[in-house]
C-alpha cells in the first residue's frame, strides 16, 4: 500500500502496547478468515432450520466469499482515501453487526444478504491487519509478528468447522455468527485507541468505477448461475442462459477495460510475468480444490455417514495439526531449497492424499479419516508459503501491492466458485450413480425378503433398500469427486515447473495489500 505509506515511515509501538496491537490485528484476521469456513459443517442445520436444501445452504458460503473477493481490490484505495485505521475500525464494527444479523436470520434471502455484507466488511480486514502490523512492529519484532499473523491465517479455515460444529450441536448454529460480535467490538475499540497515529497520509487516488462495476456484474452473474444452475436444469433455463451471457460479456469487458485503464482496480498487466502467472494459476486450482474438500467432507460425513456437526468439525480440525508445525519450516526452507521443488512436493502430498480418499467406503472409521486430514495439513504450508514468496518476488517492488491484491482476489474467488461447482458435481454424480446401481441390483426381491425377515413391513423394507442404494451412491459420488480433484492437483504439481527458476534466494514478502 504505497499510497498509504511505507512501514518505516511510522513510529513503532513497544512493550505491552505492541503485544496488544499484534493480538488485536491477528485476531481480526483470524475472524475474517474463520468465517470463510465457519458455516461449512452447519449447512445441514441451517438447511433444516430455514427449510431449504443443502445445495441452497452452500449459498451462505459462496455469498460471503464473493463479496470478500470483490472488496479486496478496493482496500488499497479505501485506506489511501480514508486512512488505514479508520477503514479497519469501520470494517471490524460492520463485521460484528452483520454477524449478529446473520444469526437472527429466519429466511435464506436475509441470510445471504447479511453474509454478503459480512463479506464486504471482512474483505478489508485481512490486508489492513497485515499492513498495520508492519507499521506498528519495529524491525526486530516484525518477523515474529508476521509469524503470528500467518498462523491465524492457517488455523482459521480449519478452526471454523470445529467451532461451528460444537455450536450447531449444542446451543444452535446462530452462535457461529454471534461469537464474532464481542471479538469485533474489542478489535475495533482497541485498534482505534492504540493505532490512530498509524493511519497514514490521505491520498485522493482516482477510483476505477467502471472496472468495479464490471467486476461486480460478471462475478455476481457467474456465481448466481452456479448456485441456481442445478435447480433450474442449467441451460434449459432462459434465466441461466441470460446469466451466462452477462457473465461472459462482463468478463470480456472487464479484461479489456482493466488492461487499458490508467488506474485499474485489478492490475491484470502483472500477468506478463511468467512466474506470477504460474503462481496465480496454481493458487486458483489448489485453493479451489482445498475449499471444495472443506465443504464436501462435512456434507458427506453428516448426510451419509451419520456424523454430527461436532464430530465432522473435529475431523476437519486435524488439518491444522501438522499445518501449524510445517509453516515455519516451509518459511526456512525457501532460502535453502528451490521453492518450486517445495511447492511441487506440497502439491504431490495433497494430490496423493486426495487420491487416497477414493479408497474410502461406507465402513471407514474416524481413525481412518484422521491420517488423510493430517496429510492435507502437511502439504498445504509447503505449497502456500513459497507460492506467496515466488509470486511477490516475480514482480517489481512497486507492483507488490497490486500483485498481493490480485492473488488474494483469486484465492477468495476460487473458493467461492469451487464450492458451487463441486457441490453441484457431487449431487449430479450421486444421482447418476444411484440410477446405475438401481439398474444392476442383484436379486432385489431376495434382498427385500431378507429385510422383511427382520420384522420390517414391505414398505419399511423397500425404504431400507432405497436407503442402502442412496448411501452407496453418495459414497461413489464422493470418490469420483476426489478422483477428479486429485488429477487436477497432480497436473498443477507438474505445472509448477513452468515458472522460471529464481535467480537467487527467495525471501518472504514483508508487506501486504
Amino acid at each position: 500500500m504505497s499510497a498509504a505509506g511505507h512501514p518505516e515511515e511510522f513510529p513503532h509501538l513497544g512493550g505491552a502496547a505492541l503485544v496488544v496491537a499484534i493480538l488485536v490485528l491477528a485476531m481480526a484476521n483470524f475472524m475474517s478468515v474463520l468465517d470463510m469456513t465457519i458455516v461449512n459443517v452447519a449447512i445441514p442445520h441451517i438447511a433444516g432450520s430455514l427449510a431449504i436444501s443443502t445445495t441452497e445452504g452452500t449459498w451462505a458460503i459462496t455469498s460471503y466469499a464473493v463479496a470478500e473477493a470483490i472488496m479486496v481490490p478496493l482496500t488499497g484505495w479505501l485506506a489511501a482515501r480514508f486512512g488505514a485505521v479508520r477503514v479497519f475500525t469501520i470494517a471490524a464494527l460492520g463485521f460484528g453487526v452483520f454477524s449478529f444479523l446473520c444469526g437472527l436470520s429466519t429466511s435464506l434471502p436475509f441470510l445471504v444478504m447479511c453474509r454478503v455484507m459480512q463479506g464486504v466488511m471482512g474483505g478489508p480486514l485481512m490486508p489492513m491487519s497485515q499492513t498495520l502490523l508492519l507499521r506498528v512492529a519495529p524491525p526486530k519484532h516484525r518477523n515474529l509478528a508476521l509469524g503470528l499473523w500467518t498462523m491465524t491465517t492457517i488455523l482459521a479455515p480449519v478452526a471454523g468447522p470445529l467451532v461451528s460444529g460444537v455450536f450447531s450441536d449444542s446451543i444452535g448454529w446462530p452462535w457461529a455468527f454471534y461469537i464474532n460480535v464481542p471479538i469485533a467490538i474489542t478489535c475495533a475499540t482497541l485498534a482505534w485507541r492504540l493505532l490512530t497515529k498509524f493511519d497514514g497520509v490521505r491520498v485522493r487516488n482516482p477510483m476505477d468505477y467502471v472496472g468495479l462495476s464490471l467486476l461486480i456484474v460478471w462475478v455476481g452473474a457467474l456465481q448466481i448461475m452456479l448456485d441456481n444452475g442445478e435447480d433450474l436444469d442449467w441451460f434449459a433455463s432462459n434465466f441461466i442462459v441470460t446469466l451466462a451471457i452477462i457473465a461472459l460479456l462482463g468478463f470480456l469487458s472487464f479484461v479489456i477495460w482493466e488492461f487499458t485503464a490508467e488506474h485499474p482496480i485489478v492490475d491484470l498487466r502483472i500477468f506478463r510475468y511468467r512466474g506470477f502467472a504460474v503462481c496465480a494459476a496454481a493458487m486458483l486450482l489448489t485453493f479451489g480444490s482445498f475449499m471444495g474438500s472443506i465443504v464436501l467432507i462435512p456434507l458427506w460425513l453428516q448426510t451419509n455417514m451419520g456424523y454430527t456437526a461436532t464430530t465432522s468439525g473435529e475431523i476437519m480440525a486435524f488439518n491444522g495439526v501438522l499445518g501449524v508445525m510445517m509453516a515455519p519450516i516451509a518459511a526456512m526452507l525457501i532460502s535453502r531449497v528451490d521453492p518450486r521443488a517445495i511447492m511441487s512436493t506440497g502439491l504431490l502430498i495433497i494430490a496423493c492424499d486426495t487420491l487416497y480418499r477414493t479408497t474410502f467406503n461406507t465402513d471407514v472409521t474416524f481413525g481412518q479419516l484422521v491420517p488423510a486430514q493430517l496429510a492435507m495439513g502437511l502439504g498445504m504450508p509447503l505449497f502456500f508459503v513459497p507460492m506467496m514468496s515466488l509470486a511477490m518476488g516475480s514482480v517489481k517492488p512497486s507492483e507488490t501491492a497490486s500483485a498481493s491484491g490480485l492473488i488474494n482476489f483469486l484465492r477468495t474467488m476460487s473458493g467461492a466458485f469451487a464450492t458451487a461447482i463441486i457441490t453441484f458435481a457431487w449431487h449430479n454424480s450421486a444421482t447418476g450413480s444411484r440410477n446405475d446401481l438401481a439398474g444392476v441390483l442383484n436379486d432385489p426381491q431376495g434382498v427385500l425378503a431378507k429385510i422383511r425377515a427382520t420384522g420390517q413391513t414391505a414398505q419399511q423394507a423397500l425404504q431400507s433398500l432405497d436407503n442402502m442404494v442412496q448411501t452407496q451412491s453418495v459414497m461413489l459420488a464422493t470418490n469420483h469427486i476426489f478422483q477428479f480433484v486429485g488429477a487436477i492437483l497432480l497436473a498443477t504439481a507438474a505445472g509448477i515447473w513452468l515458472m522460471p527458476k529464481p535467480s537467487g534466494p527467495v525471501s518472504l514478502p514483508t508487506g501486504g495489500h
